[in-house]
């Protein structure tokens, strides 16, 4: 089985940093995309960032410039350095991935969510 574990989200002022970190682990062969979404309150869950494995990114056109995804591909882990943090930047943080247990077996998981509250 294959699980994705969120860390990093907390609260903190406008205009602050926070590093979000999101590592797959179990029966992995390989995987492609990865990414972070974010869902408000009473809003729809909507793509932040993502990172194809040979580093290709997409991000969403409210976070360009201030928001940064990567990946460490040996670690299976993905990271969102997310600066200039605005209050509507508040959301739960969701991580998401392609992942392959096998060549011919690919799956898309969801981590479980982590807060990230931008407030004074």
């Amino acid at each position: 089985q294959v699980q994705l574990v969120e860390s990093g989200g907390g609260l903190v002022q406008p205009g602050g940093s926070l590093r979000l970190s999101c590592a797959a682990s179990g029966s992995i062969f390989s995987i492609n995309l990865m990414g972070w979404y974010r869902q408000a309150p009473g809003k729809q869950r909507e793509l932040v960032a993502a990172i194809m494995g040979g580093g290709s990114t997409n991000y969403a056109d409210s976070v360009k410039g201030r928001f940064t995804i990567s990946r460490d591909n040996a670690k299976n882990t993905v990271y969102l350095q997310m600066n200039s943090l605005k209050p509507e930047d508040t959301a739960v943080y969701y991580c998401n991935a392609d992942i392959r247990s096998s060549a011919w077996s690919g799956t898309n998981y969801w981590g479980q969510g982590t807060q990230v509250t931008v407030s004074s």
